[in-house]
């Protein structure tokens, strides 16, 4: 019972802010436009400068770990090639962009930062993951919906140069980076900076977590369901059963192991279905996905977080 308890103090506060984010879109105080523009601020202010504040504030060679960052790395490109690989095999080919992107993005950054911070009030080892991660995430789903785009799709001329740039000035790996320099210098932020910025830094989990529930349709479920719950299930399943074990070999506990887990097993990004509408994709199965896995992680969490903290690695 403890390591129930312990388990749903992680994972039913974020819950229950999505389905909070439901209910205000309903009662009409969250509109779609609002939803876009609190995204937009999560994405570009609140958690870029959340991770930076944490990161700022300790030794960072002190956390720095190479083979955790190469570990979270290896098992991204990975599952990205396993769910390339059933794709292939069981997807029908006007969608396997979709599915595959949506198989293995995970909502590192918002998602990550909401299950450390109700575990350990911190997330730098998060920022580690992502480091590993978030880089493949958005160099990985270009290349496949480019090359996977319905009626036979090929890379753009200068597109790949694009992503590059996107990934170099990234806001949230903008924050690791800037977060990791300020953590070497030998002088600290005058307190008034500081507490400002980790005001806004704070709002980053709730209203990012109520935006995206307030983005779940219901009515998108029926078309592209086969599909979509195939790739949910890689998502908050599969990917976790094969590369969980591999983590505890390594030796990987407590937050080092709750980044792994997140990065494996949390819900799909909605930045996956705003990228495969802007690249020719019908983005249905990647919204069905978005909103069966935004949804079913936190039982599935609840259950991962539930079996480590049971056997000890938690």
């Amino acid at each position: 019972m403890e390591n129930l308890v312990y388990s749903l103090e992680a994972t039913m506060p974020v819950f229950l802010l999505m389905i909070a984010g439901m209910l205000f879109r309903r009662m009409g105080l969250f509109s779609e436009a609002f939803t876009r523009g609190a995204n937009a601020f999560v994405f570009r202010i609140a958690l870029p400068v959340s991770l930076f504040v944490q990161l700022s504030g300790v030794e960072i060679l002190s956390v720095w770990d190479t083979w955790f960052v190469l570990f979270c790395a290896g098992a991204t490109v990975l599952s990205i090639l396993l769910a390339l690989l059933i794709a292939r095999l069981t997807v029908k080919e006007e969608v396997r962009g979709e599915f595959v992107q949506a198989s293995y993005r995970s909502s590192a950054s918002l998602l990550g930062m909401a299950y450390m911070e109700n575990l350990y009030g911190e997330a730098s080892m998060g920022s580690l993951m992502m480091v590993g991660s978030v880089p493949i995430y958005n160099i990985a789903a270009v290349l496949i919906l480019s090359f996977l785009k319905p009626g036979g799709g090929k890379m753009q001329k200068g597109q790949f140069v694009r992503v590059l740039k996107g990934v170099v000035t990234n806001p949230i790996i903008l924050g690791i980076v800037f977060g990791c320099i300020a953590s070497l210098l030998p002088f600290s932020m005058p307190h008034i900076v500081s507490k400002a910025l980790s005001d806004i830094g704070k709002t980053a989990t709730p209203l990012g977590l109520m935006a995206m529930g307030a983005q779940v349709e219901f009515k998108s479920v029926r078309s592209r369901a086969g599909s979509a719950i195939l790739a949910s299930v890689l998502k908050l399943v599969v990917f976790a059963v094969l590369f969980l074990p591999a983590a505890v070999a390594l030796g990987f506990r407590r937050e080092k192991l709750i980044a792994v887990m997140v990065m494996l097993g949390s819900a799909t990004t909605v930045a996956g279905y705003i990228m495969a509408k802007n690249m020719g994709h019908e983005g249905t199965l990647t919204q069905t996905a978005v909103m069966l896995t935004t949804l079913l992680s936190s039982f599935t969490m609840t259950f991962w977080i539930y079996l480590m903290r049971t056997l000890g690695y938690l």
